[in-house]
């Protein structure tokens, strides 16, 4: 196999088109310390967030800011339309670190209306390996057919399966072993299941809260 090396003058160039980056990080770290002395030491003295948010991969739908939490008070899961799929290793990874080292209280299932994944999985189009992903929206879709299929306005059915979507995977969540062995051990955590809107920038709490 042939590794092309990019040269000084490429790496110039890629490193100018991210330097804004860099200025962007020093600025955030000194508001931190012009605030709060000691905001760094105590974040890396310990993480202990209450919350594990798992949520989608859309840029527009950033767990930490949209709660109002500091750096530190959310630990983080995300992926296309929010799955939690019990053969993914990574999600039930972060899930049983979560859960046994971190003792979060709060388990948040948070989709987003107008969830690209959602609308990609109600169609019949191929998009490569991401039809295996979208196969569990679809199942979704599937379990739901006569209420989904109710709403004629596409908008509205997309936006109701973005909805159902964030109810099953939060059924997903409560049904792991992770969770019910934790729940067997009497421990304190509940999983909710909200979805936001991009529009006014508010969360919705989908009301299918599960504790033990």
């Amino acid at each position: 196999m042939v590794v092309s090396v990019p040269t000084t003058k490429q790496n110039d160039l890629s490193m100018s088109s991210i330097e804004h980056l860099f200025a962007y990080n020093k600025q955030w770290a000194a508001n931190h310390v012009n605030d709060d002395p000691q905001f760094f030491k105590r974040l890396s003295d310990q993480q202990a967030p209450e919350y594990l948010w798992i949520g989608c991969s859309d840029s527009r739908v950033p767990a930490n800011q949209l709660l109002g939490l500091a750096p530190g008070e959310v630990f983080v899961h995300r992926n296309i339309a929010n799955q939690v799929v019990h053969s993914d290793l990574n999600c039930l990874s972060v899930l049983q670190y979560a859960v046994e080292v971190l003792k979060v209280k709060h388990i948040i299932v948070c989709g987003h209306y107008g969830c690209g994944g959602v609308i990609a999985s109600m169609d019949n189009e191929s998009r490569g390996l991401m039809d295996n992903w979208l196969r569990h929206i679809k199942d979704v879709y599937r379990f739901h057919r006569e209420k989904l299929d109710a709403v004629t306005d596409q908008r509205e059915r997309a936006n109701l399966l973005c909805e159902l979507n964030v109810m099953e995977q939060v059924a997903n969540v409560a049904n792991s072993s992770i969770l019910r062995k934790a729940w067997d051990k009497n421990h304190n955590i509940t999983v909710h299941g909200f979805i936001y809107n991009l529009h006014d920038g508010i969360l919705k709490d989908l009301s299918v809260s599960v504790r033990g």
